[in-house]
């Protein structure tokens, strides 16, 4: 398996994503959506830092069960319930990122949207790798 990040010098320097990921594989690993649920089906975390810490660990044990690792991860997509807030939040959320998945970043987008299945969660991840 080859994941290359691609990050032409056209575009203004990614920071915490890469403009493009070439997976090559033989195994796809589609990742349902994350969002801070506790192993009892319960939304944990008041502010979107704590719920993001536990989506994204959450995404990475589902990864981890497939025999990947976030390296892997080719896309991901996430969620918020208030792109203002995240904003504020990125530098938190991108320190909280590298502690758990590292410095290698997946293609990745965040869209807005109105809200969650569970109304209490701020934010959901999904993505999918390519493993060997």
């Amino acid at each position: 398996m080859s994941v290359e990040r691609v990050n032409p010098s056209e575009l203004s320097p990614p920071t915490g994503f890469s403009h493009a990921v070439v997976a090559t594989g033989t195994r796809v690993v589609l990742l349902a959506g994350q969002t801070a649920l506790d192993r009892d089906g319960r939304v944990v975390g008041e502010t979107l830092p704590e719920q993001f810490r536990r989506a994204l660990a959450n995404l990475l044990a589902a990864l981890t069960a497939t025999g990947g690792t976030p390296a892997d991860l080719a896309r991901v997509t996430v969620y918020a319930t208030d792109l203002a807030a995240y904003r504020i939040h990125a530098p938190e959320l991108g320190r909280v990122w590298r502690e758990l998945a590292g410095r290698t970043y997946p293609a990745m987008a965040v869209v807005e949207v109105v809200r969650l299945w569970d109304e209490r969660a701020l934010i959901e991840l999904d993505g999918f790798a390519v493993l060997p």
